[in-house]
């Protein structure tokens, strides 16, 4: 059976599902339609029914179910869990177990946390995952665990004191993926402002394929993190124009990375051959409306 990664086309936010002998995981489940009344400002897209739309077709079991033997949520940032109550509340889904820390507002500054929902999408998350009996795991730094053909470790996976307060960017999870010799790396929002990407860096070392940080913007891809994991394909969770140019760069010429952009390609499929070499498949959301 498949060893793939499903990287959804839910414009510039995330949602990843991993596939591996024939079972299922999601990371992150992609920005969300709902927002709280005093906060109009973030009446974004929701990708709800997309997300869901493509689990239904593509991640039936034997049983007819989708059956998700773990999800992750990143960091509490909409555009990375803000579709997950809609996802694990759904009558035809079932959530075995949840890899979320706590949401921790003490070191996040104080603009991001009147301007946005962070605590809102944390707090849908968390009662839909309650409402549906889901274990839930809350620190994780550095665990391993097997799923399917894949070894996969969690970096970040604890809150951290911070020097100064940031956004909730730098606690978001870092995974690791190992098949044999291949290695593929899912950053989340991970940036640099606080080290973070080069203390994760150090214990990763060379990969051959790298979901960038924060969808290419600007503060995520510092130097040492490109040089570092120099992954040979990047899939960025974004319209290529978006991908900052110090982060193109690097990717490209640092780096030397195929890079490709999941709203330009509508989605892209990487499976990870049992020969370890990855072959990329693009435009696999067409069915999901």
């Amino acid at each position: 059976m498949a060893d793939r990664l499903h990287f959804l086309n839910t414009g510039p936010s995330d949602c990843i599902i991993i596939e591996s002998d024939g079972r299922f995981a999601m990371v992150d489940a992609a920005e969300d339609s709902d927002f709280p009344p005093e906060k109009p400002h973030l009446n974004y897209k929701g990708y709800e029914e997309e997300v869901l739309a493509y689990l239904l077709e593509n991640c039936r079991g034997e049983n007819g179910r989708v059956t998700l033997d773990f999800v992750v949520g990143t960091h509490a940032h909409s555009d990375h869990i803000g579709g997950f109550d809609t996802v694990i509340a759904h009558p035809e889904v079932d959530v075995l177990r949840a890899y979320l820390k706590v949401y921790d507002e003490s070191n996040i500054f104080i603009f991001e946390r009147l301007r946005w929902d962070n605590r809102e999408v944390y707090e849908q998350m968390s009662g839909a995952l309650e409402e549906k009996n889901v274990p839930v795991i809350s620190e994780f730094d550095e665990e391993k665990i097997r799923f399917g053909n894949f070894d996969i470790t969690f970096f970040n996976g604890i809150n951290r004191k911070r020097r100064f307060p940031f956004g909730e960017n730098i606690n978001s999870v870092v995974m690791l993926l190992e098949k044999g010799p291949t290695r593929l790396v899912l950053a989340g929002d991970l940036n640099y402002k606080d080290g973070d990407e080069r203390r994760i860096a150090e214990k990763i070392g060379k990969v051959n394929l790298l979901k960038p940080g924060h969808h290419g913007y600007f503060g995520s891809t510092s130097l040492f993190w490109a040089r570092t994991l120099r992954p040979e394909i990047c899939v960025v969770t974004n319209s290529g124009k978006r991908i900052y140019p110090d982060v193109r760069f690097k990717l490209r010429t640092v780096s030397g990375s195929r890079i490709y952009a999941t709203q330009d390609e509508n989605g892209v499929l990487v499976t990870v051959e049992d020969d370890g070499k990855l072959t990329v498949e693009t435009d696999i959301m067409s069915g999901a409306k």
